[in-house]
């Protein structure tokens, strides 16, 4: 018996028949990226405040910093998730969390020595953006290695659950310690976060089982190339990802609308748009709660198109909405919008985790990302031309509408006619 297979027996044989709450490693896991992910939400708050506050940039400038935050996933995304697959998916989620609390803190380091400039924070931006690729594309592919499959469920959802808190929770904390300590100093947070989720990534116990070794005459276009005819040529999940990226497309043009029909046609004073979108945010915790439950009363594979056709279908009360009491329609709407997305983001990820062979994980992952993320910034180009065609609330109608329609992909496939996800057996490095 090799020690990694050793390793994996005796982890196996402490977690066997035990919830995730007594799962040691799960638990190192998602505590630290708990803590890392309310570090990221802080930053999303500080980095353009930095820009704006210490550096008075002007609106262009803070607008090409936010997109210099997301350009690595449509430039790196594919090739990152060929390199995760070539190797230790914990090792890479370890080494960018150490190259993240470098990067991120050196933001509040140079504020303190007076040498910020916005260079630096484009620079930062982008540095930081391309660690968060391949974070990302590695603990999506780490978790079948260290959660068996009907367990999966239940993981992502806990995970998708910290991801939703972050979210509604982030926000508030930045805006404090950027009044306590100013915006470079509240960057601190999101550094000291990275260094907690290496140390609580380091005490995983379970190894992963090595990587194939490389085929002669494989190259990394190849390795990209064999991703992406993996997702395109299966018959489920290239409906999953036209269901996942069309959604996205008209989730783009509700968030670009969002703001401006709160303010112009609701007229809703900027104090309490923050308690609007904070309501709003409780759908997707909810969601990642009791996604879990809800897979195994309804089905693992016919909640994936329930979450969309049917959990979905109450959002568009959220562009009925009108001034004074009327108000209350939006957050409602949008917290239902949170909750089917959460719902439906941890069925199809958990399905896509139990149909990838492992030596494809990290591609199929970064395949997904890269179509289906790409629609967004066209979602929100979108949402501002109609909007200033046919009308704010109008437009909105559409963009509920299509995102509600998006589902029909995923119903019209062969899940329509499944109960639940072949569960395929544990593979090795699976903990038990």
């Amino acid at each position: 018996m090799t020690e990694v297979a050793k390793d994996v027996q005796d982890v196996g044989s402490e977690t066997d028949g035990l919830s995730l709450w007594r799962q040691r490693d799960f638990m190192l896991l998602w505590s630290g990226q708990t803590v890392s992910e309310m570090g990221s939400a802080v930053t999303q708050v500080a980095l353009p405040l930095v820009a704006v506050i210490a550096l008075k940039a002007n609106t262009f400038q803070v607008g090409l910093l936010t997109a210099a935050t997301t350009a690595a996933f449509a430039l790196i995304a594919l090739p990152a998730g060929a390199l995760v697959d070539r190797g230790s998916k914990r090792s890479i989620m370890i080494v960018c969390n150490i190259l993240r609390l470098l990067i991120i803190g050196s933001v509040p380091l140079a504020a303190a020595l007076g040498t910020l400039t916005m260079a630096q924070l484009y620079v930062v931006a982008v540095a930081a953006g391309v660690c968060t690729v391949f974070f990302d594309v590695s603990y999506q592919s780490y978790v079948p290695s260290l959660i068996r499959a009907d367990l999966r469920m239940d993981a992502n959802g806990k995970l998708g659950t910290t991801q939703a808190f972050a979210q509604l929770g982030g926000p508030s904390l930045g805006g404090g310690l950027v009044a306590a300590f100013g915006a470079a100093g509240a960057m601190t947070a999101d550094a000291i976060s990275y260094a907690v989720s290496v140390f609580s990534i380091s005490g995983i116990r379970t190894r992963e089982e090595p990587p194939p070794a490389r085929r002669e005459g494989e190259t990394l276009r190849s390795q990209i190339a064999e991703g992406l005819r993996f997702v395109v040529g299966h018959k489920i999940l290239r409906r999953v990802v036209a269901c996942t990226g069309t959604a996205n497309l008209f989730g783009g043009m509700s968030s670009a609308l969002a703001m401006i029909f709160l303010v112009r046609v609701l007229q809703v004073r900027p104090g309490l748009i923050g308690l609007v979108v904070a309501g709003s945010a409780v759908g997707g915790i909810a969601g990642g709660v009791f996604a879990g439950r809800l897979a195994k009363k309804i089905g693992s594979a016919r909640i994936i198109w329930m979450s969309m056709l049917v959990f979905s279908a109450p959002q568009v009360i959220a562009a009925a909405a009108w001034r004074g009491w009327g108000v209350l329609l939006f957050p409602v709407g949008w917290g239902i919008t949170y909750f089917s997305a959460m719902v439906y983001n941890v069925a199809q990820l958990s399905y896509r985790q139990s149909v990838t062979p492992p030596e494809l994980m990290g591609r199929m992952n970064a395949a997904v990302r890269w179509i289906v993320w790409g629609t967004l910034p066209f979602g929100s180009i979108l949402g501002g031309v109609l909007g200033t065609l046919i009308g704010v609330r109008p437009a909105l109608w559409l963009a509920f509408i299509g995102s509600w329609a998006a589902g029909w992909f995923v119903f019209c496939s062969p899940l329509r006619h499944m109960r639940d996800v072949p569960q395929p057996g544990p593979a090795p490095g699976v903990a038990r």
